[in-house]
Parts: structure tokens; sequence; C-alpha cells
């Protein structure tokens, strides 16, 4: 046992007030800069197999590969399974991973139970479909796994709330996908406004896909042999309804059974994260959420306004509210004495020079890059110290952005009782807080 172990076409739908009303009735350390050289990424340094960090894959579409061609970099660390329910997905992971390693030893699974019960697997990272997220990780835990989630790591608030709990309770470590976190440009951007280099802060924006709700279903087409696609085990914990291959496609997003938050997690998960982080407010959240058509406004305890501002094309013009150059996922604050505005390109700009002088140098990193984030997450399991983005972390931005999506979704505003994660005088959000889930098993 190796020390890691031993640590370890289409009807119309109802109105998006109707849909959830009848939901409703049916639902019963503060982290400072760093950058990471190529010796602390475990690049030019031999590492004996005993002492390498087990991975196994749950999941592994699109952003799960992209994750993956970092990961593999990691020369302390040995990916061994993969799980997927579709077949192409899981000889597609397993070409990549066995031709880096230049051998056939990487298992494949179509149900990720198997792998989670594997007691030769130290970590796994969930990269599913958002409506796994949650069950996955905490099923994980529970095997004594520690767990990197994609984003977002949970489609309700009581998910989320879930998954601190049973990580708190295990004591296996969790990293939030929201990488972030760990990239030189937006840490730069936040330390500017925690240092005080903004003046009081009075504002902060993240930036959002304009939210979607919808239910309708595909046409049902003939559903595949297990081995093809496990369609049941697709669904998971979702409602049941007939298999489509546009789902399994990616057609899922927008869909309410499959989705969070009316898609507001999609950049909010990140987004919503950086501004909670530079208002100091890893331990708490907004406490008023009031929702118009272009946006959302969230208020804080201390006064701070968290804008949460909807983009009608998040990847291209964005009118003259933000700095198209800056990229994807942009965030601003604003300070008494200035302001700062940063995206997934790697640059910053400053309202002044001054200001812009304190920044210094940037390390332009794009905001995709998962090596920082993935580095802290394995340098964890082996110190069994908590990550940049551990379970309170994400239960707090993801609960603020759930909230926001819910003020949105019922078309009023929203009281919530940082404390308790309770909506004040208001059950029918609470009662949206969670969903029925299916006995998929």
């Amino acid at each position: 046992m190796n020390r890691i172990r031993a640590n370890r076409t289409v009807t119309p739908g109802p109105s998006r007030r109707e849909f959830l009303t009848s939901t409703a009735a049916a639902a019963t350390a503060v982290s400072v800069p760093y950058f990471v050289s190529s010796k602390a990424m475990g690049a030019g340094e031999s590492v004996p197999p005993s002492e390498k960090i087990t991975l196994g894959v749950v999941g592994i579409g699109p952003r799960c590969t992209y994750d993956m061609k970092s990961i593999l970099q990691l020369n302390d660390v040995q990916c061994v399974a993969i799980a997927d329910v579709q077949q192409s997905r899981r000889d597609a992971g397993k070409k990549l991973v066995d031709d880096h390693y230049a051998s056939q030893d990487c298992d494949l699974h179509r149900d990720f139970r198997e792998l989670i019960a594997r007691d030769d697997i130290d970590a796994v990272i969930v990269a599913t479909g958002d409506r796994w997220h949650a069950a996955a990780s905490i099923m994980a835990a529970e095997a004594g796994k520690d767990v990197y989630s994609e984003k977002p790591c949970g489609i309700t608030i009581a998910d989320c709330q879930n998954i601190a709990q049973v990580f708190d309770r295990t004591g296996r470590i969790f990293q939030a996908g929201t990488q972030r976190r760990s990239v030189p440009n937006f840490q730069q951007a936040v330390q500017l406004a925690r240092s005080g280099g903004l003046g009081k802060i009075e504002t902060l924006h993240a930036t959002v896909y304009i939210p979607s709700l919808r239910n309708e279903w595909l046409p049902a087409q003939p559903t595949p042999d297990k081995a093809v696609c496990d369609w049941n085990m697709w669904l998971g914990p979702a409602p049941w309804r007939p298999y489509n291959e546009q789902y399994v496609q990616g057609r899922w997003r927008d869909q309410y059974d499959f989705d969070s938050g009316a898609r507001l997690l999609d950049w909010g998960a990140h987004t919503v994260d950086l501004c909670q982080w530079a208002n100091d407010s890893d331990d708490s959240i907004p406490v008023t959420y009031e929702p118009s058509s272009e946006n959302i406004v969230c208020t804080y305890a201390n006064g701070v306004k968290l804008v949460i501002d909807f983009l009608s094309d998040p990847f291209g013009d964005r009118g003259p509210r933000w700095i198209t150059r800056l990229g994807t996922c942009p965030v601003r604050f604003v300070g008494d004495e200035g302001s700062v505005e940063t995206g997934d390109e790697g640059e910053i700009v400053a309202s002044s020079k001054a200001l812009q002088a304190k920044l210094g140098n940037v390390n332009r990193v794009r905001g995709l890059d998962v090596s920082a984030h993935a580095r802290n997450f394995f340098d964890c399991v082996k110190n069994r110290q908590q990550t940049v983005c551990n379970p309170t972390v994400m239960r707090r931005s993801h609960i603020a952005c759930h909230a926001a999506a819910l003020s949105w979704m019922l078309n009023r505003s929203l009281t919530i009782d940082p404390k308790t994660e309770r909506f004040v005088d208001d059950e029918e959000a609470n009662r949206l807080c969670s969903r029925a889930t299916r006995d998929w098993a």
C-alpha cells in the first residue's frame, strides 16, 4: 500500500413561473496569489510508482479530456481507470491515457461504482454531466476517495450542502473545478481588491449567460444497448425520459432536469466565486437578490452589491459594459478609489495608471488552464490540507448562484439567511432548494 492510500419538434411548455410552481409542489482561509514552477508541477523529476497518486476518471467528455491533457503531465499522478456510460468516450479516454503512458494498462468501466469501489485508487475526477456531480462525489467520498469535481458541483442548494457535510464528516479532500481561483490574472485582481488597492469595495460585477429554463422532451429514439450507452445510468438521479442521442451529445444543457440554476452556474460558478473571494465572503453569501431583464442585483450584509450581468453574446460583442478583448468569464471589482477588470485572456485593465502600476507584470495564463488548480488538489491529497476551492468555498459561492437563479426563475426578490441558508418567508423558494431524485440503481 503506498503512502497516499495510507492517508487516505417541440410543443411550447409552460411559462417558467408555471413550471416552477408545479415543480415546487412536487418536490416534497484566504489564499494569496501563487505561481507554480515547472518543478512544483512535477516536471523533470522521477517519482517511484509507490509514491504516485492513483487516479480514476468518472465521465470523460470534452471538458475532462481537456483537463486530462494537463493532469497526464504530472509525474506524481497515474491515471489507472476510466468510467463512462458511453463506449465511444471510454475508448477515446483509454487511447488518450494509454498513448501517453505507452501502455495498455488503463482499465475501463461502464458503471462508475465499480471504479470507486477499487482499493487501488486514491482520487477521482468527477466530470459527468451536471446531474451526476453531487451524487458521484458523495459516493466517492463514502468509498474513501478524494475528489476533484467539475462545476457546477451540485444542481441544487441541497446538493451543495450535502457535499460539504459529507466531505467534512469523511475527512476526504475536495476541490471544486472552479480553476480561475488558480489563474494568475484573476488572483492579482482579487488581491488588489482585498488589499485595499481599490479603496472601499462598492460593487462586484460577475458575468453569466442569459438564463434559460426549458423542459421539453426530444423525440423518442430506440434505446441503445447498455454496452454502447447505458441510458439508465446516464440519467442517474434525474427524472426518466425516453432516449434521444442528442442528449448524450450535449443537448441536455438548458434542460431543468439535467442542468442547474437555469444555466446561471455555467459561468456564475466561476465569476460569482471570484466576486465572493474579492469581497472576503468565502464564509457567507449575499442576503438579498433582485432580478431584472438585464441582471440580478445581490446585496451583502456589508452593503456591497454583486451585480450578476446577463451577456446576450458571451463569446462576442458584449456592448459598452465590458471590455471584449479580455475574453470570456470577465469580472470587475469597483471601489471608491478605482476599479479593475479581467477575463480569460489574462490581461488586467485598471481604471488608472497608478492602479495599473500596482498590478505590475501579469503572468498571462488562459482562464481555462487547469494545471495549477489540479496541482493544488494533488498536493492536498498528499498533505491533507484544504484546497483553494474546498467544500466551504464551493458551498457558499454555488448557493449564492442558486439563490440568484431562483430569484430569476420565480421573477421576484428573495431574501436568504446566510447562516441557515434558508429563504425568509418564502416556502416556494425553499421547496426549490432540493429536487426529488429517481431510483435509478
